[in-house]
């Protein structure tokens, strides 16, 4: 079973939390449901690695807000970590373990309902903030891109109806990768993530390539057990060939997207 998880002044995700809670039991500090149980806390969802201190699930899931310098409208969902410092939760040159079946899930019926959505750019982001430390997997579902869209209910509603409809759904299975290059929105691995047939782990976009050592390549690793192919978007990562081929080592193939 599942946790969502908002936090009571993230406007969207508190936005989000409500109308799925709704829909749930309330049962002390917990809304249960049949397939998924929601969570609404007081502390940001960033820095909440605590989780597995309190409660017991097989993944969380991550309501928030979204936001950017460029303030484009955007859906988002990704997966949690640093690959350098810290700066917003979780650990230093730390990674989530990734939720790809499930974000592949999402992103897929976000796509199907896109026309509920025309001014919005539907989009995965890179791998980053946390937390980072979770023993389960862990994935941020995300409405941006100001306030007018955070607290747009409806909007909200919408999105949440989706969760909802995606948490009941039996997931399936599919195979996983590792994506390396890219820009924080990777218009490529998104691509893949909806119309191909790879899910995604960790997701290392190209600014992050000169964080990336031995050491936090190994986690890196460790942290997506289950990936069998590297996804390379090949522009602009010529350089790394090197760094690339050690995936053959690790019995993973690589693959040019």
């Amino acid at each position: 079973m599942e946790l969502l998880v908002a936090y009571e002044k993230d406007p969207a995700g508190y936005n989000m939390a409500k109308f799925i809670s709704q829909k749930l039991k309330k049962n002390g500090d917990i809304y249960n449901g049949k397939y998924f149980d929601l969570a609404i806390i007081q502390t940001p969802v960033i820095s909440a690695d605590w989780l597995d201190e309190k409660f017991d699930y097989d993944g969380y899931v991550f309501l928030s807000k979204h936001a950017a310098e460029s303030n484009v409208l955007a859906l988002t969902c990704h997966n949690t970590g640093n690959f350098s410092d810290a700066n917003f939760g979780g650990y230093n040159r730390q990674v989530c373990i990734p939720h790809p079946s499930l974000q592949k899930l999402y992103i897929q019926n976000l796509w199907s309902a896109r026309t509920n959505f025309p001014e919005f750019q539907i989009t995965i982001e890179a791998t980053h903030h946390g937390p980072t430390a979770l023993s389960k997997p862990a994935l941020f579902i995300e409405i941006g891109t100001t306030e007018n869209e955070w607290n747009n209910v409806n909007l909200c509603n919408s999105v949440a109806q989706i969760i909802i409809d995606v948490m009941n759904k039996k997931q399936k299975s599919y195979p996983m990768g590792i994506c390396f290059g890219g820009t924080h929105y990777s218009d490529k691995f998104t691509s893949e993530l909806i119309h191909g047939s790879y899910s995604l782990g960790t997701v290392i976009p190209k600014y992050a390539f000169e964080q990336m050592d031995k050491s936090l390549f190994s986690h890196i690793l460790e942290r997506n057990k289950d990936a069998t192919v590297a996804l390379l978007d090949w522009k602009g990562v010529l350089r790394y060939t090197k760094n690339f081929c050690k995936f053959q080592k690790e019995k993973l193939q690589l693959m040019v997207i």
